[in-house]
């Protein structure tokens, strides 16, 4: 059933619309949970705007989200 050693939460709120958008997804793919849906949904998301998984200790500034320079 995957993999259940997951150590993290992540709560999210969700207007109606998308909860009912999730879950028609997640039917027409006969995934077995909301979460599983979510999870590959993300994960599809990140791929296509060509984000791969990190590797452990990598910080933010190796993807270019701060500056090297201090800010004024």
């Amino acid at each position: 059933m995957g993999d259940l050693n997951r150590g993290e939460r992540l709560q999210i709120m969700l207007t109606q619309e998308e909860l009912r958008t999730i879950d028609t997804w997640r039917f027409q793919k006969r995934m077995p949970s909301r979460a599983a849906a979510i999870r590959e949904l993300l994960k599809r998301g990140l791929a296509a705007d060509g984000f791969t998984e990190i590797e452990d200790g990598q910080k933010s500034k190796d993807f270019s989200v701060l500056s090297e320079k201090p800010a004024k």
